[in-house]
């Protein structure tokens, strides 16, 4: 049986990745957040923000860019906002810590805000807004990133992938959930695409001279990936204003890097001359849905909607019409039942991790 076809068991997977972690000199605790977050993106098909970048954070942890034994510290609040210090640790921790904060204060005021400084990178941004679900909230996760993305017109990184998410709970219909980056494709893509020796077609980057590039490496070669639209043609103006507008809530309403001077995620790159703040940013809300009206109404009513979408004439050739968060909770069930499957470039950099680190895989 070929490496393609091997599965593994999330248990095992997350097992080996809390080990490395703490082995990095994370705490049992924070080693299984961050853990726990890297195999819900494995699970929800998402596996370039999954297990794929344990070795970036490895890399970035020996450059001493990752501090594994963090102290977060509440620096600003009010009684329905916060903005926390991340310590210069893995995103996934603070991230956690900000999201039940935000859930917290909503309980309390109705919403909850809460924003992230000297961070990096936290996984999936669903992850964070679908904590708010079983707290009948609606959750909002979004976070600014490495500075991979040229603005509309520029042949210059200025912007990160900088996600969206957002999750509403139904009452009889699974929830709502959506997680996109403000770009057509996100930068683990490009990842798999040069580990698989394959393009990444055109529409996704340009060159250092912001001609078209099919090249999955042409990032390091001082290339950069374009907004979501791809061309002015097809709205890459509306990309970017998307991906801005994340920027300014993460990075400069934090107190966070901002556009180009974000540290970059990725080791092969320097870090920025000027900084703005300090890591980079994220930020988080929660809403309770009964400060609006009655929760099992709105879930009613979200269920109303949903069924009217899902039930809408499928466009030939296509079996039906999928809400947000229907391909994510499948993969996941499907996942759960008949394991994980890793790349060969991926099982391969793992084994090396093993080896690197005497942890069995």
């Amino acid at each position: 049986m070929s490496s393609e076809n091997k599965a593994y068991t999330r248990e095992h997977l997350f097992d080996f990745t809390t080990k490395v972690l703490m082995h990095m000199g994370f705490s049992a605790d924070n080693a299984a957040e961050c853990a726990t977050v890297f195999l819900a993106a494995e699970l929800r098909g998402i596996p370039t923000h999954g297990i794929i970048r344990l070795g970036d954070y490895c890399k970035l942890w020996e450059k001493g860019r990752i501090n594994p034994m963090p102290v977060l510290k509440t620096v600003h609040e009010s009684p329905c906002t916060a903005v926390i210090d991340g310590d210069s640790t893995i995103g996934m921790i603070p991230a956690h810590k900000a999201m039940k904060t935000a859930i917290q204060k909503a309980k309390t005021t109705g919403t909850g805000w809460v924003s992230v400084r000297n961070s990096c990178n936290f996984g999936i941004a669903g992850y964070y807004a679908m904590m708010a679900l079983k707290e009948d909230m609606i959750g909002i996760a979004l976070t600014n990133a490495s500075s991979l993305v040229a603005p509309t017109f520029s042949s210059e990184s200025m912007l990160g992938t900088n996600p969206i998410a957002v999750a509403i709970p139904a009452l009889t219909q699974p929830p709502y959930v959506a997680d996109f980056a403000t770009t057509p494709i996100n930068r683990g893509k490009f990842t798999l695409a040069a580990k698989k020796g394959e393009k990444i077609g055109f529409g996704f980057a340009q060159d250092a001279e912001g001609n078209p590039s099919d090249d999955p490496t042409v990032l390091e070669k001082g290339g950069s990936m374009l907004p979501l639209g791809g061309s002015r043609e097809h709205g890459s103006h509306k990309g970017f204003c998307l991906g801005s507008l994340v920027d300014i809530f993460s990075g400069v309403l934090s107190g966070a890097n901002f556009g180009p001077f974000v540290p970059p995620m990725v080791p092969y790159l320097p870090m920025p001359e000027k900084q703005t703040g300090t890591g980079l940013g994220h930020f988080f809300g929660a809403m309770r849905i009964d400060a609006f009206m009655p929760a099992d109404e709105f879930k009613q009513r979200m269920d109303e909607w949903i069924l009217t979408f899902r039930n809408a004439r499928p466009a030939k050739g296509c079996d039906k019409v999928l809400i947000p968060g229907d391909p994510e909770r499948e993969a996941e069930a499907r996942h759960l039942r008949e394991g994980i499957q890793l790349s060969s470039p991926v099982e391969k950099e793992m084994q090396d991790l093993s080896r690197k680190f005497g942890i069995p895989f």
